[in-house]
């Protein structure tokens, strides 16, 4: 059997096309655009030279895929983490083209970042990376061409390191990063964007499917993955919905409540004191956990397999982190509905798993979202960062939310509409579209025909 070359990408491009399959049988005009949009526009690779405290010289690989700006600049972050590589970068390029499409903004696709790690490093030795990176990018990103943002290791302090050298270099102030601080052409709700999208797209899910399990009751069982700002900020819209939080985890292990039913959970405490732990580099084996609160740490295990009773599954963390025998336990455990805040958490087989479920119908049926439709809420609010640079302007944190939740919706019906009309299933009175089928020819049809009127396919 031939390995893959590229298997994050590889598995993104299988999915995308497992899915436009119906709809590519009726509308046979649109496989010369599926032929064209999975190439990018362009991949950038550059190397980075920066000096640790040592005065050493150290050497990283840089890297920005722009990947298709049909419906606006290549918008998408800047992922810093050992594992970066061309693979995973063109995957997350490839998923942003069409979850920006959902957005209903105008933005393109595109993903970049460096095989640095931050973890470790000393703030001096983060601000000579990030400048050292930033003069190299700068040539090509701009405020009409390319607008970047956080991801993975790039937080607050990153993005004011690479924007001030931006500056510098360019001696112009305009948004070409998005993720700013508040006081310098930052957008409220920002930080909080995709964790509270999220909660606001499965809101739209229970409302349809299972009423019962509303985030309003603490008998709602939710187990979150990740314990980075995506978790974080999840985590703390159920606890102030009214339901229970069950897991958070990172990649040495996890946080869980195995007994709910004593009235315990992961607090508002707990996750604000994680937020400080994880600015500092800090992992969640250090935190003091003592028996009365009923969370205990699991060492070199994810969430998925360890809780008895789960209502609603959120991956936080990173791509594939659901396998398919996790994904078989979730179902076990009661679960109903699965929503990405990470992008392509689950892995081939535990979709399967989950539209498999999804089809039986009935008590034990789940509902599965893509990350391109339920985590798209972060780079929405990016988007809104770049109007309010481009006016001037700061929105006030009521008027952003009241934007993001509209949003979170239109993204959600067009995800629900689209799965009814062209996943090629026959769903009788009662049953579920398929919202992967649904945002995956949504946001194809929506780049494609953009893609066909500008002459790049015919």
């Amino acid at each position: 059997m031939v390995q893959p070359t590229e298997p994050e990408f590889e598995q993104a491009l299988l999915e995308l096309t497992t899915s436009l399959g119906p709809f590519l049988h009726t509308h046979p005009e649109y496989k010369k655009a599926l032929e064209i949009v999975q190439i990018p526009e362009r991949i950038v690779q550059f190397r980075v030279t920066w000096e640790d405290d040592e005065g050493q010289c150290r050497v990283q690989r840089g890297y920005r895929v722009q990947y298709n700006s049909a419906l606006g600049p290549y918008k998408g972050g800047l992922r810093l983490h050992p594992s970066v590589n061309l693979s995973i970068l063109k995957f997350l390029g490839f998923e942003q083209t069409f979850k920006n499409a959902l957005t209903g903004l105008s933005m393109g696709g595109g993903k970049g970042g460096s095989d640095f790690d931050p973890k470790g490093k000393s703030d001096a030795e983060i601000r000579r990376f990030c400048q050292a990176f930033m003069t190299e990018l700068s040539r090509h990103i701009g405020k009409d061409t390319d607008v970047p943002a956080g991801d993975i290791g790039t937080g607050g302090r990153e993005v004011a390191f690479m924007f001030g050298q931006y500056k510098k270099l360019r001696n112009e102030w305009v948004g070409v990063l998005t993720g700013k601080g508040l006081t310098w052409g930052g957008s409220y709700i920002r930080p909080e964007a995709t964790g509270y999208g999220l909660i606001y797209y499965v809101e739209h899910m229970i409302a349809k499917f299972c009423p019962e399990h509303t985030l309003a009751s603490p008998s709602t069982l939710v187990a979150i993955s990740g314990s980075g700002n995506v978790a974080q900020y999840t985590a703390l819209k159920v606890l102030e919905l009214g339901g229970t939080v069950l897991s958070l985890s990172d990649s040495k292990g996890s946080l869980i409540v195995r007994n709910p039913s004593a009235g315990k959970g992961i607090t508002k405490e707990l996750v604000e004191s994680i937020q400080a732990l994880k600015l500092s580099g800090g992992a969640l084996s250090t935190l003091s956990l003592t028996a009365s609160t009923g969370i205990e740490y699991v060492p070199g295990e994810r969430p998925w397999a360890l809780l008895p009773t789960v209502h609603i599954a959120l991956p936080c963390a990173t791509q594939n982190e659901v396998s398919g025998a996790e994904a078989e336990a979730l179902v076990k455990a009661g679960v109903r509905i699965v929503a990405e805040g990470s992008n392509m958490g689950c892995t081939v087989q535990a979709i399967e798993v989950f539209e498999a479920a999804r089809k039986k119908g009935g008590k034990s049926s789940v509902w599965y979202a893509p990350g391109k439709a339920s985590n798209c809420g972060g780079v929405a609010v990016s988007g809104l960062e770049m109007a309010q640079n481009s006016q001037r302007l700061t929105w006030t944190s009521e008027e952003v939310d009241a934007k993001l939740k509209g949003i979170m919706t239109n993204c959600f019906n067009i995800c629900y509409d689209a799965g009814s009309k062209f996943s090629g299933e026959s769903l009788a009175g009662g049953e579920l579209p398929s919202l992967l089928s649904g945002a995956n020819v949504a946001g194809f049809i929506k780049v494609a025909d953009a893609m066909k009127a500008q002459g790049d396919w015919w």
